[in-house]
């Protein structure tokens, strides 16, 4: 990728993103891994309970069960699409259990499945088919969501989904990963008011976070005209 000049800047913007270990283009597996990895927890550890402990739905929380190890273990074609031992795949069981929380739980694996396989577009189909009003699993998945617009070159609609991820989750835990993920993204925009916005939530509003600790230099950043 050639480096445009930017004659009347002292700090070169665009050179700055591109080397910044966390911009969302260059670097698109640690992004999409730490929102993975959210989920993973979050589903692994929280999710049978909240979404399908119901005894109804005993069937589809064993059909999801082996999908979920397969995940675990990124074989993320085989937790799709399913084995030849039995397992027929979050895709079917999506399918199968439509209107279901184990059919809504399979959605967002689904989703999470395609956008470690690079495929954004389907990604997106699947994890917007996906409801829930926590304040974890939901951040985090329009969080993701935000990510693989970012990698159809949807850049308006990614800061928008990745600033909205951040109120919905409303936390030092995911809100600074987002608002610091949209404030990069309006930062290669040339948008440098509105990432100066996000930047600075980081700052006031979730002051203890980890991406508060250097948020300062990414204010001074996106503050030079």
């Amino acid at each position: 990728m050639s480096k445009q000049k930017q004659t009347h800047d002292p700090l070169n913007v665009d050179e700055a993103l591109n080397t910044s270990e966390a911009f969302l283009l260059k670097y698109k597996n640690l992004f999409i891994g730490v929102v993975v990895a959210i989920v993973v927890i979050v589903c692994g550890i929280v999710g049978y309970n909240h979404f399908i402990g119901e005894p109804n739905e005993l069937k589809a929380s064993e059909a999801l069960f082996k999908g979920e190890q397969y995940f675990g273990n990124n074989e993320f074609e085989l937790a799709l699409n399913g084995d030849s031992l039995g397992y027929t795949g979050f895709l079917k069981i999506a399918d199968e259990f439509s209107g279901t929380d184990a059919g809504n739980l399979a959605n967002a694996y689904c989703g999470l499945c395609y956008a470690q396989l690079g495929k954004y577009e389907e990604a997106t189909t699947y994890l917007d088919k996906f409801s829930a009003d926590d304040y974890m699993v939901a951040p985090a998945i329009l969080g993701t969501m935000g990510n693989c617009y970012a990698q159809m070159g949807q850049l308006d609609k990614a800061a928008a989904t990745l600033l909205k991820a951040a109120d919905k989750a409303n936390s030092t835990t995911l809100s600074p990963i987002f608002l610091l993920q949209a404030g990069q993204i309006l930062e290669k925009q040339g948008k440098n008011a509105e990432a100066v916005d996000a930047y600075k939530q980081i700052k006031t509003k979730y002051a203890t976070s980890y991406q508060a600790m250097t948020i300062d230099k990414y204010i001074e950043r996106a503050s030079i005209k």
